[in-house]
């Protein structure tokens, strides 16, 4: 059995990232994750890795595009205004299509805000984020233990697309200490080839590799996107994942991810206490987006409320996946404030009557 350790989100998920084999750590400090790259800076390098404190988001999300290219494992993390500034490097690795890992512990804004945790990033997150018609896939953890699991599973699902992978994760799921166990996992196991095209200094009789995001004829630019664009079907069709409590008598439906679905579940709870029968949709990625789950278990539901920590972001795509005519509202709180419990009742009360 494994053991059982109590840690923050940030140095679990840290420490995941060198069980799950990184050898290239490039970040800048900022809260509420500081305490990942703290993690990194202490144990990466004496376990085989790589740690570098770039002099901005900037120049990270750089170092992180030249390691990748080696074809090993490499990642970032930082925190929203940290991750606005990464945008423009995100976007050319998206088109090289290089794996990496991405962490952004999301924090309130708009501007500087607060160091309270928000899930205002995920307009960000999930619709790109930088230039052109580019995905990721996002992994949402509303747990310590998710934010080990999902860095395990992130580098993986990296690995097999060829595409960065991020982890939206919030300041609350960042700072909160909680039991975690690391499940047995051999690096070498899940490495894959990557000699096709990494740029490893060693020909060997094979072509020349290179990498670049640059393609000045419109003919090989529409090519590649086309190539992204069907990598990004198979990805929603193969890789959509999400968890559903209590829906198959439910009438009344929340959806809700990350920290907002642990309000969210014990609202659920409080509210079958009452006799109201209320079930949960909580995606586990928000890119591939569960549209079609929302949309079946939708049919027979009275109404849905959608949960977030922002003005209203992810109801959009609920929205859009519900194709028949149940209602869907929005409860939201804003600028680090958590949505509690017994207000989500009260929003579901509204709903029922």
């Amino acid at each position: 059995m494994a053991k059982k350790l109590l840690m923050k989100g940030n140095e679990a998920l840290a420490e995941a990232a060198i069980r799950a084999g990184v050898k290239g750590y490039f970040g800048y400090p900022i809260t509420p994750q500081s305490e990942l790259l703290e993690y990194m800076a202490t144990n990466l390098e004496a376990r085989g890795g790589v740690f570098v404190q770039a002099e901005s988001e900037v120049a990270a999300i750089n170092m992180v595009y030249g390691a990748s290219g080696t074809g090993k494992r490499v990642m970032t993390s930082t925190s929203s205004p940290g991750y606005s500034l990464m945008q423009e490097g995100i976007s050319y690795m998206a088109c090289a299509e290089l794996p990496c890992l991405l962490v952004n512990v999301v924090r309130g804004g708009p501007g500087l805000g607060t160091i309270q945790p928000s899930q205002g990033d995920y307009f960000q997150a999930v619709k790109g984020g930088g230039h052109g018609d580019y995905k990721l896939i996002v992994l949402a953890p509303n747990s310590v233990q998710e934010m080990a699991n999902f860095t395990f599973l992130g580098f993986d699902l990296a690995d097999k697309y060829r595409l960065p992978v991020l982890i939206l994760a919030d300041g609350a799921l960042g700072q909160m200490m909680e039991s975690v166990e690391f499940p047995e996992y051999n690096p070498e196991e899940h490495l894959v080839d990557h000699s096709a095209w990494a740029t490893t200094g060693r020909v060997d009789g094979r072509p020349q590799n290179y990498i670049t995001s640059l393609h000045l004829l419109s003919e090989k630019m529409e090519e590649i996107n086309v190539h992204l664009q069907n990598k990004y079907k198979e990805i929603q069709k193969n890789e959509t994942r999400c968890e559903t409590i209590n829906t198959n008598d439910a009438d009344l439906l929340i959806v809700s991810f990350g920290l907002s679905a642990r309000s969210s579940q014990k609202a659920m709870e409080l509210s079958r206490e009452e006799g109201m029968k209320v079930g949960l949709i909580r995606p586990i990625t928000v890119f591939p987006f569960p549209s079609d789950i929302i949309n079946e278990l939708s049919k027979k539901a009275k109404g849905v409320l959608v949960v977030e920590m922002n003005a209203g972001q992810m109801v959009e795509d609920v929205r859009l996946s519900i194709k028949n005519d149940t209602p869907v509202a929005f409860y939201g709180r804003m600028g680090g404030m958590i949505p509690q419990p017994d207000d989500i009742v009260n929003e579901l009360k509204k709903i029922k009557d």
